[in-house]
């Protein structure tokens, strides 16, 4: 009796091998990995003294290093305790808790069709094989040698060519006695209503033979070696034995290979994989000219944890890793998901290896990024988040995303992260209670203080940084200055310090602002330190209090200067004559300019430092957009949006 391959299957997904194994071995403690599904013990196919045979539950599989063998659930059923192959699922079913199928005539048939397909797609690997060493694969070979790919590799791949003929291959089939309804079923020729004879598919082409998990040709791709061809890949249609969305270009290898690794790359075509391997990263599998599917990413992980996607450093491959991890997002859970490494702009695998070399693909794969930084990266790069509109968004997007998620702890973790980042991108709630009142509460996370978050999470956002609660007409006064004039950042610091003296209510309500202020300026910072000893000594609530206890304490003439140079430049909101509401709205915008500008300084440094190691494409943009917005903080001049309307002053140019 056959068994469908569903049913199959569906015994391995819910047996793990070491499960069937595990009764008649016993498994090394010292080298197996239970938590992992690695096991190892001596072989019980012959003796041994040291562990030699292995087994993945991941893979279904086991193999001994020592005498050789190696199979599945069934093949050890039935080659160490003598069952037939039908007595081995059947009690493995039984088991599973999956009733016996009944015999089904017509899917017999349909498999034995298959064998058929299977036997006339191994001949045509076989004539491309041939046809490639002949004098009409003259050309293939010289493209192959100018793309480097040595005569190992070619083998290895099993590439071959198509000669530039409507009939060589279907001759060639139907002498080897494959019938009509074979070589159409196999997708070698086209044929169908409006075309009266069949003529062979691929013509004057470099051919990839596509292989199942079992290595055995299923398909193929075609890279069309003349100019102006309308498809300069092509791959065999679908067919009975070939579902492109089911299948990964050189799967079966990249599984061996991805044993020392414990990853997969997953790159864009055939030839990138081949370049890869090539270059001495034999795990390389990749999608069949289509973006990756639900089933693909399941055979990933039934491989790996998380494989790595591969993406040229283009516009095209950011859109592909995007699609990507759309995909991935609902199908997260404990142990599956994904990283994502961009290549420089313009450059795929083959590029970058025959350019700078192996270490430099390796560079690029060490720097993945996990799935959780691409989302973010493309969610706030390039982004304005200019009001709290705007920002409300941004939030709601992402913990809508993150709700696709279908795995409860998983999800749990990632909305976890989204808050994390958004509060490192916003500015966290102070860490200190100052019992605050007014607008102070309200607009904590506008504010942006806790300056280090932004810092820390802006390597996975370049451009990440374009939000700026500020009003318009108060991001373009003085002193939103900073960089490259020195004297904006002491003019905005004595601002905030004159505002909280000649305004104590301010204090009141917000004395953890005032305590947590950074400073530039010596002179300011002991001003301030004193200003913070009088209100905690005494907490006096008017101004003359506070400035006789700075007259007391010898700095009573600083404090003034500092007055006279903001009258000086008609900042009149942070002056004694203001109404406290001008004042209040003053005080709480710059302390907002001064946090930005001190943390755009500390992302500047961790992004240079970062550019010195890593030197990679993101690194740069990421310097490239900091700077961008330092000079944007630098070079910008106009109004105080609302200032005076409370204390009876007209808007004012500075």
């Amino acid at each position: 009796m056959r068994f469908p391959p569903q049913f199959l299957d569906e015994i391995r997904a819910r047996i793990p091998i070491s499960d069937v194994i595990g009764r008649r071995v016993v498994w090394d403690r010292r080298k197996t990995q239970s938590s992992k599904g690695d096991w190892w013990a001596c072989c019980p196919f012959h003796g041994e003294k040291s562990p030699s045979f292995h087994c993945e539950d991941a893979k279904g599989r086991y193999h001994c290093f020592g005498c050789g063998v190696s199979g599945d659930h069934f093949r050890f059923l039935t080659e160490l305790e003598g069952m037939s192959f039908p007595e081995a699922v059947e009690r493995l079913a039984g088991e599973a808790g999956l009733p016996m199928p009944a015999r089904d005539r017509e899917e017999e048939k349909r498999q034995d069709a298959q064998a058929t397909l299977l036997d006339a797609l191994r001949l045509s690997a076989e004539f491309f094989r041939q046809t490639l060493q002949e004098a009409d694969g003259a050309k293939a070979r010289a493209y192959l040698r100018d793309r480097g790919l040595n005569p190992v590799v070619q083998k290895t791949f099993g590439i071959g060519y198509a000669p530039d003929s409507r009939n060589r291959l279907k001759e060639f089939l139907a002498g080897r006695g494959v019938g009509k309804a074979e070589i159409e079923g196999a997708g070698m020729v086209v044929h169908g209503e409006g075309i009266a004879v069949s003529y062979d598919r691929f013509r004057d082409r470099v051919m990839f033979p596509i292989l199942d998990v079992r290595e055995r040709p299923i398909a193929f791709g075609g890279r069309a070696l003349a100019a102006g061809v309308p498809a300069k890949y092509l791959n065999s249609p679908e067919t009975d034995v070939f579902h492109k969305g089911q299948v990964l270009y050189n799967l079966a290898s990249a599984r061996r290979a991805s044993k020392s690794s414990n990853t997969l790359i997953v790159a864009e075509g055939y030839m990138d994989v081949i370049a890869l391997h090539q270059g001495g990263f034999e795990n390389a599998v990749a999608p069949l000219g289509t973006a990756l599917t639900e089933r693909q990413l399941d055979l990933l992980w039934r491989t790996v944890p998380e494989p790595i996607l591969c993406f040229d450093g283009d516009a095209a491959g950011l859109k592909a890793a995007n699609r990507a991890a759309e995909l991935a997002l609902p199908l997260l859970r404990p142990g599956r998901s994904l990283r994502f490494a961009l290549l420089p702009e313009g450059k795929d695998p083959d590029d970058l290896l025959r350019a700078s070399g192996p270490e430099a693909m390796r560079e690029v794969l060490d720097r993945a990024r996990p799935l959780a930084d691409l989302v973010w990266m493309r969610e706030t790069g390039g982004g304005s988040f200019d009001t709290p509109e705007r920002r409300a968004e941004l939030e709601g997007r992402l913990k809508a995303m993150m709700r696709q998620i279908g795995d409860e702890s998983v999800r749990r973790h990632y909305l976890q992260d989204v808050e994390e980042r958004l509060a490192g991108f916003f500015g966290p709630a102070p860490s200190r209670g100052g019992g605050g009142r007014g607008d102070w509460n309200n607009r904590r996370r506008e504010d942006g203080r806790g300056g280090g978050g932004g810092g820390a999470r802006r390597s996975a956002a370049p451009g990440a940084g374009r939000r700026s609660p500020v009003s318009d007409r108060l991001a373009r006064s003085a002193l939103l200055g900073g960089g490259a004039r020195a004297s904006a950042a002491p003019m905005r610091e004595m601002s905030i310090l004159v505002g909280f003296v000649n305004h104590p209510l301010l204090l009141r309500e917000a004395f953890d602002y005032f305590a947590d202020l950074e400073l530039t300026s010596p002179e300011l910072e002991r001003l301030r330190s004193a200003v913070i000893d009088v209100y905690a000594d005494g907490q006096p609530h008017s101004r003359d209090e506070i400035l006789a206890e700075l007259d007391r304490r010898m700095l009573l003439e600083p404090f003034q200067a500092c007055e006279a140079k903001l009258q000086a430049v008609r900042l009149w909101s942070f002056l004694p004559q203001a109404a406290l509401e001008d004042a209040r709205e003053a005080v709480r915008q710059a302390l907002h300019l001064q946090h930005r500008y001190l943390s755009l300084h500390r992302e500047l440094r961790a992004a240079e430092a970062a550019l010195a190691t890593d030197g990679d494409e993101l690194a740069h943009a990421q310097l490239v957009e900091i700077h961008r917005e330092i000079n944007n903080l630098a070079g910008t001049e106009a109004l105080i949006d609302g200032f005076g309307l409370l204390s009876g002053r007209p808007a004012k140019g500075i």
